[in-house]
């Protein structure tokens, strides 16, 4: 057995490109429109991971756009979508930089959330040992649920 893939679906797909590419940096890989099931799927990888993705070996995480309109609840139940970073500190500044809220900022070093446009949570991650306890992180309170 081999894990392929985790669906979202998403609202707006210009909006959650942006968020996923632009913001967290991940890279599309391929795109398939289903006009018999009025649906497009959007195939993301992680840039460590993008090469791979291309011959089936890592995993993706597929946008599913429905293109007649839809609400979506959101559950904790689901849990959240986590990545490994270079350095969380940098990772979380350049998201704020770009409007992005860091619901659970990185006071230890290691670990934060954010929420994409659809309220997926995300946990980024410290690629190897927790970074040193450093401002304004180490303050920082918690903003909304994650």
């Amino acid at each position: 057995m081999r894990y392929l893939h985790t669906m979202v679906r998403v609202r707006d797909v210009d909006e959650s490109l942006d968020f996923y590419c632009n913001k967290l940096g991940m890279v599309e890989t391929r795109r398939k429109e289903v006009p018999e099931g009025k649906f497009t799927l959007i195939f993301l990888a992680a840039p460590k991971d993008e090469q791979s993705s291309v011959t089936n070996n890592a995993p993706e995480l597929e946008l599913t756009f429905n293109w007649e309109p839809e609400s979506y609840d959101t559950g904790r139940n689901f849990g959240h979508l986590a990545f490994k970073v270079d350095n969380i500190y940098e990772t979380c500044q350049k998201l704020m930089d770009a409007g992005v809220v860091i619901n659970r900022p990185p006071r230890d070093g290691r670990m934060a959330f954010i929420k994409s446009p659809d309220n997926i949570s995300i946990e980024l991650l410290q690629e190897g040992d927790s970074l040193a306890a450093a401002e304004p992180w180490s303050s920082m309170e918690n903003t909304g649920s994650w």
